[in-house]
């Protein structure tokens, strides 16, 4: 049986032990409170505001952009024509000026009147050459024939004529330039006054009273042939708004 010592060293080393195995413990038990901190939810962190002067722009404002510290874009010029103003909404071509016919022959220009009276005193003489101080030279030259230009205008017209003498022209010329007349191209470089008007009608909206003026030019059957063709393809006259003979041609 153990004797009293024993029990005193005993009390004496019980504490130590105790401690020892507290310390064991705690060393060897899981992180619990570590993990739970970890497991905490943060709260979001506050952003501090910058310095304007520190805030740059993603894109650089041009100098000649900035007018009393504000930016300002260029507006479209209305004056400008831009690409596409030629056509319409949808693209398709702007449509042609209508012609305008003219059946008072007073009221034409006074250099488009002097031409056509001097071409009506040229045919009615019955001399064909009377039309040469008429024609035009150079890059005026009058056209009287489809292509290239003849080296001798009056020469072409007679060979155009039934007759040698170039009277039958001569005849055709003045009917056409006794009609009324079309105001082609208005307003723009190629304006012209066309004889006769029916090269600038629809043939089948004359009325009577224009259908005799027709068939006074050309055969029923010359007028059948052209609202098949498509329009009036006989001869016609063009003198300009300055009084300038442009051409004398046949066909369409």
């Amino acid at each position: 049986m153990p004797g009293m010592g024993f029990y005193s060293s005993l009390r004496h080393r019980l504490p130590v032990a105790l401690a020892a195995t507290a310390l064991f413990l705690a060393l060897s038990s899981p992180p619990h409170t570590a993990l739970a901190l970890t497991e905490l939810k943060k709260e979001p962190a506050v952003e501090q505001p910058k310095d304007p002067a520190d805030t740059v722009d993603d894109e650089p404002v041009p100098e000649d952009d900035v007018t009393g510290g504000a930016t300002t874009l260029p507006m479209p010029d209305p004056l400008i024509k831009k690409p596409g103003d030629d056509t319409t909404a949808d693209g398709k071509d702007q449509p042609e000026i209508p012609a305008v016919i003219i059946t008072d022959l007073s009221t034409l220009p006074e250099p488009v009147k002097k031409m056509r009276v001097a071409l009506v005193e040229a045919a009615a003489s019955g001399d064909i050459e009377r039309l040469r101080p008429l024609l035009g030279t150079g890059e005026d030259q009058t056209q009287v024939s489809v292509g290239d230009a003849p080296e001798d205008p009056i020469a072409a017209l007679k060979s155009l004529s039934g007759d040698q003498d170039g009277r039958e022209v001569l005849a055709i010329l003045l009917d056409i330039i006794s009609t009324s007349a079309a105001l082609v191209d208005k307003g723009t470089p190629q304006e012209t006054y066309v004889w006769p008007y029916f090269a600038e009608k629809n043939l089948d909206t004359l009325t009577p009273p224009e259908v005799v003026e027709l068939y006074r030019i050309v055969t029923a059957g010359d007028v059948t042939d052209m609202k098949e063709f498509g329009g009036y393809n006989f001869y016609r006259l063009g003198i300009g708004p300055d009084g300038k003979w442009k051409f004398f041609v046949a066909g369409d």
